[in-house]
């Protein structure tokens, strides 16, 4: 009996260093679909594809998010790689590791996002590949990628793909299934409208399943609607699991009452909110970039936060006033100037107001933050004490409970 696990990868890298054509070459599918990409050659949007990687009786079934490589794009980049499992991190062996490379890098950090491969992309290019590769592993150092497989690959003679596909497979036997903990959120980044159809969101399902005829809600708008009909990798299925990219046929909503950052998820899941208290942390690797991303933070500066596949205005407070340099990591108040929906622990990024640098990025710690509590002993108290084992359950229960003596189980977490 075949073992089937559903996984979300996202390609990162530099424009014009071959993403879009790697996927081609994995999938058969070409994930530039605007006729201005086509036109101008590189990637604007989001492409989508999957493909089947098999290892023994198991079959992993991996949705494909591309994203744009060039400066102008990364906003549209940050929106594809907030639900990802693993990454593919692209980088052309006669460019070498370049400003987008390493800000990619940086997001993925940011994002909590430990796997990965890398493709070495042109490696007919070059003469010496091994000093190529050296040069890429030299720039990982210190990352949560710096491990990482390198594949030398090229779409000319097609060498090294039989390879990429293996590296994936041993990467995806090492990551764990995407949690099924009953609290599905879709984060949509596309929208349209089908003849005899009607509206249709995609988005990379996490937290839990979706299912047909299922009441759900879209937040942060509070939209109550119904799922008509599911797809998943051009399927139609009764449920979609957690870590499948998934196209959901919504019931009376029109295109133009959703957008891409919404999140479909179940109602009395919390509200949504316009203040979060957060763990954020500037990378050092900052500090060897000749950039205005490595000036220190300021308190009170105007940013732009994502979050899934949203963004909003915001300012950042933090919790002892002083700036934010690169290495540091601080408790903090984002004050946005629209509502997000969040959970406890979701990763975000922090960009510059006129998205032009990545700036920081970390973890919710309490997604209902209050602005006037912020700096109170007990809400600082419970901040560190969630801020010391983010991850640890029992911790959490036991930080909210000394902070509130008595909640709601329904909001706990």
């Amino acid at each position: 009996m075949t073992d089937i696990k559903h996984y979300i990868l996202a390609t990162a890298g530099h424009v014009d260093h071959g993403k879009s054509s790697v996927v081609k070459k994995l999938t058969g599918v070409d994930p530039d679909r605007l006729p201005e990409e086509k036109s101008r050659g590189i990637t604007i949007d989001l492409g989508f594809a999957n493909i089947e990687l098999q290892s023994g009786d198991t079959t992993y079934h991996v949705g494909i998010v591309d994203v744009p490589g060039h400066e102008d794009f990364v906003k549209n980049m940050v929106a594809g790689v907030g639900s990802i499992d693993i990454a593919l991190l692209i980088v052309a062996a006669d460019d070498g590791w370049m400003p987008q490379t390493e800000e990619h890098l940086q997001i993925l950090s940011y994002l909590g996002v430990k796997r990965g491969v890398i493709a070495m992309t042109k490696a007919d290019l070059v003469d010496n590949k091994e000093m190529a590769i050296a040069g890429i592993r030299k720039a990982l150092a210190g990352s949560p990628l710096a491990d990482a497989v390198i594949v030398p690959t090229s779409t000319v003679t097609g060498d090294g793909f039989e390879e990429l596909k293996s590296a994936l497979t041993t990467v995806l036997k090492e990551t764990p299934l995407p949690g099924d903990v009953g609290k599905p959120r879709l984060n949509v980044d596309r929208v349209f409208k089908l003849k005899g159809i009607g509206t249709v969101v995609t988005g990379s399902l996490s937290g839990g399943q979706l299912r047909k005829n299922q009441g759900v809600i879209l937040q942060p708008s509070g939209r109550k609607t119904r799922i008509r009909t599911l797809q998943s990798h051009s399927h139609e299925v009764d449920a979609c699991q957690p870590g499948t990219r998934t196209a959901v046929n919504l019931a009376d909503i029109s295109v133009e009452q959703v957008k891409r950052g919404e999140i479909i998820t179940l109602p009395d899941f919390g509200p949504a909110v316009d203040t979060v208290d957060v763990l954020i942390e500037k990378s050092a690797r900052l500090a060897d970039v000749k950039s205005p991303a490595a000036n220190p933070l300021k308190d009170g500066a105007r940013v732009q936060f994502h979050l899934g596949s949203d963004n909003c205005g915001a300012r950042i407070y933090f919790a002892e006033r002083e700036p934010l340099k690169p290495g540091d990591q601080r408790i903090a108040q984002i004050r946005m100037e629209s509502r997000v929906f969040a959970f406890a622990n979701d990763h975000f990024i922090i960009r510059d107001w006129s998205e032009q640098f990545t700036l920081a990025g970390g973890i919710v710690l309490d997604p209902e933050g209050h602005r006037r509590r912020f700096r109170g002993s007990k809400q600082q108290n419970f901040l560190l004490e969630r801020a010391t084992e983010p991850m640890d359950l029992s911790a959490t229960i036991l930080a909210t409970l000394e902070r509130g003596g008595l909640v709601a189980k329904s909001g706990l977490l």
